[in-house]
Parts: structure tokens; sequence; C-alpha cells
């Protein structure tokens, strides 16, 4: 593996779900498989739990580590081939990947979508940009369309807390009061294709997910009928695709509560975090013995460190 751009780089996801359990269980195992090795974190936006999650995992791994963020510390950089750069942009890509590849032997890129350019964005101009002109592995640690480090953490996770081989588990569009991005939800649309699952994803009419993501994934726009005899509960915001980075529809009726929550096979919540308390979800649900948003979090780590030891094995 040269790069974890999207899911599609895993070969085997039962396979690297075991390995990440058995990481979880002994996570000082490979103490010395980083040992000289410098991993670069390039943040184009906030972070909390990728930030700290892929830094312990190369610690554990024995790396060095060295964050920078481009929200106020960076040069602008410029993307496109054969621009004039005589406007706001200081440094092109091309040679911002080049140097931070001496210094570097593995690349971690945060950059979300702007929301603005539906194309634009889903070209993946940025992570593209240090993939195509760094000459070291590069990890997405979120980008404009795609969150595989989330993906894998809710694989691992999914896979710990499952009671049957086969769970249902739902995919509920909650209401939020600014436009979010589709990658977390994109990500795990596409690891759950993977995964031996009853899966449907719900929302309201007009949030519809690229097709080219959802494919034949049933899509019930009836919420309480989607939860029925669910066994996991993923509850994400993300604006609209085809009315791209609009919130079309605030309904608050959408809110995953205590009432709908019994709707389920005594189902456990899931979400990626931050999340809006009594906005996206209550807190009675967030705080019940069901949630394990937490336990999703720190899975986190895992599968940071089960990527960074992929790369650093092949090379």
């Amino acid at each position: 593996m040269n790069n974890y751009f999207s899911i599609q780089d895993i070969d085997s996801l039962p396979g690297w779900v075991e390995e990440a359990i058995a990481i979880k269980k002994n996570p000082l195992s490979n103490k010395t498989l980083g040992k000289d090795k410098t991993i670069g974190l390039l943040f184009f936006n906030p972070s909390l739990r990728t930030r700290l999650s892929t830094q312990k995992a190369a610690l554990n791994l024995g790396m060095n580590v060295m964050v920078m963020n481009f929200t106020g510390e960076g040069w602008s950089l410029e993307y496109g081939d054969g621009t004039i750069m005589d406007q706001g942009n200081s440094e092109h890509v091309k040679e911002a990947a080049q140097v931070v590849s001496q210094y570097c032997d593995i690349l971690g890129v945060r950059a979300f979508a702007k929301l603005e350019d539906r194309d634009d964005d889903y070209s993946e101009k940025v992570l593209n940009g240090f993939i195509n002109h760094a000459s070291i592995p590069v990890i997405n640690m979120e980008s404009a369309t795609r969150h595989p480090l989330q993906a894998l953490t809710d694989a691992i996770t999914i896979t710990e807390y499952k009671k049957t081989d086969k769970p249902k588990v739902v995919l509920s569009w909650a209401p939020h009061p600014k436009a979010l991005p589709q990658a977390v939800a994109n990500s795990f649309v596409e690891m759950m294709q993977r995964m031996d699952a009853d899966f449907v994803i719900t929302h309201p009419v007009g949030f519809e997910l690229a097709s080219q993501i959802t494919k034949q994934v049933p899509i019930d726009y009836n919420q309480e009928n989607a939860l029925k005899d669910a066994d996991f509960v993923y509850v994400k915001n993300w604006s609209a695709y085809q009315e791209y980075g609009k919130v079309i529809n605030d309904d608050p009726s959408w809110k995953i509560t205590n009432k709908k929550m019994k709707l389920t096979n005594d189902a456990k919540l899931m979400h990626c975090l931050p999340v809006r308390r009594n906005v996206v979800v209550d807190d009675v649900v967030l705080d019940s013995n069901n949630s394990i948003v937490i336990e999703q979090a720190n899975n986190r780590t895992y599968a940071a460190q089960l990527v960074l030891k992929k790369i650093l094995e092949k090379s």
C-alpha cells in the first residue's frame, strides 16, 4: 500500500479489522517499527480526534511526529497547473509536497470540502496535489469526499460490538445548524458495502448522497421505519449533494431521541464526533449505556496505527 486514500486501499477488510483489534490489545508490540522515521501531519482544517489519535498511533510505533496547521502557520497553496500566481496564493503544492517529502517519511493531510463547487471538491485537488507531487506515502486524514480512517474505525467498532453475524445497521441523517461535508457518510457507506450487514440509509428527500457512492444501498425516507429492529444506529449530518452544500431541510424531527431508539433492537448509537447535543441527538441517548461514541473514538488510534504499520512494513 503506497497511499491510504480511501477504503478501496484495504485489500482484506476482515483481516485488517482482526489485526487492528490485536493491536488494540498490545499497542506497543511494534514499538521499534517506526524508529528513526518521521510522520508529518498537515491540517488545513480543525481536528481533535484525528490529530491526537494519529499522533498517538505514530508514537506507539516509535515514530517522530511533526504537525503543521495551515489555517495559521503555512503559506496559502496553489494547486492548478499553469496558474499565473499573481493573486493570493504564495506557494505551489508542487514545491510544498516535494519539500515536505525531504523532511518526512509519511505524510498525513486533512482538508475538508469547501462546499461551494461540487466538481472542485470531488476532484480532491488538495489531497491529490500532495499524492501526485510527494515522493512519500500520503494518508487521507479526511478529505473533501472521504474519511477512510473514520470508516476503518467504524468497521472495527461494529465488529467488536455486534451480537449477530449480520447486524442491521442504519445510517441516519440528522439536523445541523450549518452545512457539513459528505466525507464521513460517503466512507461509511463504502465501508458497509464491504461488511456483512443489513444496511439502510435514512434521510429526508433531497439529501441523497452521490449515486456512485450509494449504488444499490436501500434508502428509506421514513426514519422511524428504518430504525425498526436496528442493531446499530450511526447518526450523522451531511449537506445536500444535488443542491450542493445547501441545508435544504433542518427539520428538528429527524433528531435521534430516546423514543426512536426504543424502536431498535437495543441498538448501539454511533457518531464520529464532535456532536451537537440536543440538535443531532438528545442527551439522554448520548449519555446512555447504548452510546458507544467514546469507545468508537478510542478506536481511531488503532485504525491509524494499523494504516501506519502497513505503510512502514512495506517501506
